[in-house]
């Protein structure tokens, strides 16, 4: 049991969620709640930033599970607190390496690209359309004439202007803000010199066609990365695309590192005579799958077969396992007349001989009523002394 779930309801996970399955959850939130592409509500990315920074640290997540986010608050008092929302973004996503090249480097751009089970089996191409900021060819990214470029006048080249607020009897406050003039650039050009291409802005919108190869074996949040082909902006060094791969859900695999598994439901006779059935793999072969007579298949048995598994990353004529999950069909109640089922137990192995006393109650099973046993509380199933019961009686027939 855990104090609080509320770490747990941001990230959309159970309290019993693997790392795996919070790192996905996050992956998702993150990239959907970013600043960038979610300016209305910068609050909600840093909460999920929180919740999955305690989540993923094993003692900061005990501590939490014991006390709730006080005893997370109260113990993180004298270790500076929570760490910095874009800090946790770029050590998932690879960027915390190049946090000291913000001031001389563009900003990389994510994005999500879904991924069917097929496609990372046998390897794919996948072409990816965006839209970047690249440098006016026009100007140069100049923004227009050479020495067309002069100082803004309105905030005097600092990109920024200062404004006095009266807040009070001889108060005042004074209020920074960005150059409206110049858009925080701190320089501007004429409306007559500006480059008619780019509108001096400098840079253009341009549509880009990305190749994304898929290689055979690629994971579920595996990053493919293009350098230098962020957006473009003068000064600066282009930033990197990161493409990070999204598993759909498969109807019938699931996979588990290089293993996938599946479930198999068989009858009865099947399970204790043997049975041959196909199995349908990723790229479309058909496996014939025998169990021989004999060897009996109990129900929530795994069984594999070697080397059928997802292709090993790198290694790609290597695989992993297909795993198989049987689950047995019962046959319904008297599918055999008397005597047929008096013929089928001289075959089948000898049950155990049960010893009746003259104190054995013998009681008749009878089929549970899910809706009724929600209404049933403990200490009612039999009657009361007064002869009065609050829950359905129990049957037993006493010889």
């Amino acid at each position: 049991m855990v104090k609080e779930t509320k770490f747990y309801d941001i990230l959309g996970v159970k309290p019993t969620a693997s790392e795996s399955e919070l790192k996905k959850a996050y992956r998702k939130l993150a990239l959907k709640y970013h600043p960038d592409k979610n300016p209305e509500d910068p609050e909600k990315f840093k909460m999920i930033s929180m919740a999955y920074e305690v989540l993923s640290d094993e003692k900061k997540r005990k501590l939490y599970d014991e006390a709730g986010e006080q005893g997370i608050k109260e113990g993180s008092t004298g270790g500076g607190g929570f760490s910095s929302p874009m800090d946790i973004f770029d050590m998932f996503f690879g960027g915390g390496s190049r946090r000291h090249q913000r001031e001389r480097r563009g900003k990389d751009v994510v994005h999500q690209l879904s991924v069917s089970l097929e496609d990372m089996y046998n390897g794919a191409v996948r072409k990816l359309a965006l839209q970047k900021n690249v440098i006016c060819d026009k100007c140069e990214g100049r923004g227009g004439k050479k020495g067309a470029i002069e100082k803004c006048p309105n905030c005097r080249g600092s990109g920024m202007q200062v404004r006095v607020q009266h807040i009070g009897p001889g108060m005042v406050q004074q209020i920074q803000s960005m150059c409206h003039e110049c858009h925080g650039q701190g320089e501007r050009i004429n409306p007559k010199d500006r480059c008619r291409n780019c509108q001096g802005r400098k840079i253009v919108r341009e549509r880009k066609i990305l190749e994304v190869h898929i290689d055979k074996g690629m994971r579920d949040g595996q990053k493919v990365t293009f350098q230098g082909e962020g957006d473009q902006e003068p000064g600066l060094e282009p930033g990197d695309i990161v493409i990070v791969l999204d598993e759909k859900e498969h109807p019938v695999f699931q996979r588990s590192g290089d293993d996938l598994i599946m479930k198999m439901e068989i009858e009865l006779v099947e399970a204790l005579c043997g049975f041959e059935r196909h199995i349908k793999t990723l790229d479309s072969r058909q496996l014939l799958i025998t169990s021989h007579p004999g060897e009996i298949i109990k129900y929530g048995e795994i069984r594999c077969v070697l080397n059928e598994g997802m292709p090993i990353y790198r290694s790609p004529y290597d695989k992993g396992r297909l795993i198989i999950q049987f689950s047995v069909n019962f046959p319904e109640d008297n599918f055999l007349p008397a005597d047929k089922l008096q013929q089928l137990e001289k075959l089948l192995p000898e049950r155990k001989e049960t010893i009746i006393t003259d104190d054995t109650e013998i009681c008749d099973l009878v089929r549970l009523d899910p809706h009724q046993a929600n209404q049933n509380h403990r200490g009612n199933v039999y009657d009361d002394d007064d002869g009065e019961g609050h829950g359905p009686r129990v049957q037993c027939a006493t010889h």
